[in-house]
């Protein structure tokens, strides 16, 4: 390293040169995150339109040639002279970073954008940009390329109306993929729809041969989402919900009760996901705990005797949308999607806990309801903390406090440690041969565990297989649960490549995401690829892990002159063969687990393990086609 560090060595990055130079640092990453955040980026400025009371449409549309444009009936991008910067101003939001309307002038009472870095990043990231403004009775252009206006602001023609389009094309030379995915818009753009009561949100996609739209639009706004959640569940009650503005702070909730066994509880701001949750989640379980247990004591179905019901015990089966619209929100956290604002608390709590208690003392037959599902929750928990207990105290007297069908590795550093979820001794006992036994630990499942999406704690704990995993992992469960004390950081389902295994698979992802979130969250699950196919020639061996593999290797070739071995369990490959396609670093092929999009998670383990038969066979059917490998 050289030590004539001088001022030569200090580069300055002028206008939006920064974001070219860095853009995960803008929009996450160059790949499939990125490129879509470049349309949410777009997208949030035409709401940030509606959320002030000035636009009622957005349009997305998804052209051939990979460019994209969002256009809004918002009042546009002001054109008039800035007096700062000399410029027009639609100019200055395009080309200067933290230039907008966000920034407390009046602009904007509330927004859910980046605060003036968006669009101008979104214009420095795309090989061309074209931004139209319709105002003052003409259409206005400007155009860009990669950031650098290339054509001044001018007038086009006369038109009526007001409102802002902005088109844009990726730039190729920033981004890893180029392909926007249908389904990754829409779930967004449903979302915001839902969150902004009445707000009309179209997106087309001219690419196929056929152009293909679909509307979003719900006057039942935050309402109609909670409907939307619990289409495929039994509902306990009607939907209850409030919605009022407080020390200039908009509060909606919408929440209703069900028979399953989990909750679904989503928290925004400014129609940001608070993934992480803030003041407004508190103050929204501080109101429901307090109207459920008042209303319990107060109607004698709690005894002054017995404990109140647990927050925990309260949430089972609920569903719940709590939005709250403020100026200038304070986010913190890990992902900055965490609600600092302390006023929020109070507001929301008061409003809710008003509204239950009229609720409750109106619907006393509802009321009593649940109630009832909230003291089964609270037998049932207290029910599994025995379970917990029985199996510590258990595990204590036979020493090291690890489940004897464990074969662990030597390494006891995590970061460094993983462990492979096998189904069956047999296939347990090759995955053993093959191991490396200083980091790779093997734990046998026999059998399929409970499908946790149907079953109650107490239930779940009952269950050995499960029992086993939560000791093996270390980390404790539910209340309990620390991921600090998760003794390795890969935690690796292998399973057999037919249906019986893709069924072990589903049912310890639904209890991983429903039990233990933070694993997949964190990113610490993964499944295992084995191979489908061996082949061999001569001395020469291949591995197919797919047909169109499996094509690719034989190519015109006559198989005859092949010996190809197909693989329906890993119990049919020796622990040499296991061990170099499945479990070698360098050699596997691993498939991380990860939750980009909470409220389409809990959608699809609803419809593949809940109660709803018909919600599973619809899954089936729309999604059939785009399955990899299907064993029937």
């Amino acid at each position: 390293m050289s030590s004539n560090y001088t001022g030569e060595q200090i580069e300055v990055l002028r206008g939006l040169e920064a974001v070219r130079k860095r853009p995960g640092m803008y929009i996450g990453n160059t790949a499939e995150r990125g490129l879509h955040q470049l349309v949410y980026e777009a997208v949030d400025n035409a709401v940030d339109e509606a959320l002030s009371g000035f636009a009622k449409i957005v349009r997305v549309t998804l052209y051939k040639d990979g460019s994209c444009s969002v256009e809004d009936d918002g009042r546009g991008i002001p054109i008039d002279i800035h007096a700062e910067e000399k410029l027009p101003a639609v100019e200055v939001v395009m080309t200067v970073l933290h230039a907008g309307g966000k920034f407390g002038k009046g602009g904007y009472k509330v927004s859910g954008g980046l605060h003036g870095v968006g669009i101008s990043v979104v214009n420095a990231l795309s090989e061309w940009m074209i931004t139209r403004v319709k105002r003052d009775g003409w259409l206005w252009e400007m155009k860009f390329e990669r950031g650098v206006t290339v054509q001044k602001l001018k007038k086009i023609s006369r038109t009526d109306g007001t409102g802002t389009t902005q088109w844009f094309k990726p730039d190729t030379t920033m981004f890893e993929v180029f392909d926007y995915h249908w389904d990754i818009l829409q779930k967004r753009l449903r979302e915001l729809a839902f969150l902004n009561r009445g707000l009309s949100i179209t997106l087309r996609d001219e690419r196929g041969d056929e152009p293909r739209e679909r509307n979003y639009k719900f006057d039942g706004g935050i309402v109609s989402f909670v409907e939307w959640l619990n289409e495929k569940k039994d509902p306990l009650h009607p939907i209850v919900s409030t919605n009022a503005e407080r020390d200039g702070v908009d509060v909606e909730v919408a929440m209703q009760w069900t028979g399953t066994y989990t909750d679904q509880i989503f928290a925004y701001a400014n129609t940001i996901n608070t993934i992480e949750g803030g003041m407004h989640l508190i103050g929204f379980k501080t109101a429901v705990t307090n109207a459920v247990n008042t209303y319990a004591r107060k109607r004698g179905m709690l005894k002054e005797s017995e404990p109140s019901l647990s927050s925990d015990d309260i949430m089972e089966g609920l569903t719940a949308v709590v939005s709250v619209k403020l100026e200038n929100p304070q986010f913190e956290g890990q992902t900055k999607t965490k609600l600092g604002n302390n006023k929020v608390r109070s507001i929301v709590y008061g409003l809710l806990n008003e509204r239950l208690e009229f609720f409750f003392e109106e619907n006393p037959k509802q009321a009593r309801t649940i109630v009832d599902k909230c003291m089964q929750a609270q037998r049932a928990r207290e029910a599994a903390k025995k379970a917990r207990d029985l199996s510590r105290r258990k595990n204590a007297l036979e020493g090291s406090g690890l489940p004897g069908k464990l074969v662990d590795c030597k390494n006891t550093n995590p970061a460094e440690s993983e462990i492979f979820l096998v189904e069956g001794d047999s296939a347990g006992g090759t995955a053993k041969g093959g191991r490396d036994p200083n980091t790779q630990a093997i734990l046998p499942l026999r059998g399929k565990i409970i499908n946790v999406e149907k079953a109650r704690l107490d239930k779940v704990l009952a269950n050995e297989e499960i029992r086993t995993m939560i000791t093996a992992f270390g980390t404790g469960f539910g209340d309990e649960f620390n991921l600090e004390k998760l003794r390795y950081h890969k935690i690796i389902i292998m399973t057999d490549a037919d249906v019986d295994g893709s069924h072990i698979r589903t049912l310890l992802l639904t209890f991983f995401y429903r039990q233990m979130r933070p694993l997949v969250e964190q990113g610490y699950v993964y499944i295992a690829q084995p191979p489908l196919y061996g082949i061999r020639k001569g001395k020469k061996q291949w591995w197919a892990f797919s047909d169109a593999d499996y094509k690719d290797i034989i190519g015109d070739a006559d198989p005859k002159d092949f010996t190809i071995q197909q693989y329906k369990g890993l119990g049919e490959m020796d622990a040499d063969q296991l061990a170099e396609t499945t479990m070698e670093v360098g050699n596997r092929r691993l498939e991380q687990i990860t939750v980009e999009d909470a409220v389409e998670a809990e959608q699809i383990f609803t419809d593949l393990m809940g109660d709803k038969v018909e919600a599973r066979k619809q899954y089936i059917f729309e999604y059939a086609k785009s399955v990899k490998n299907l064993d029937l």
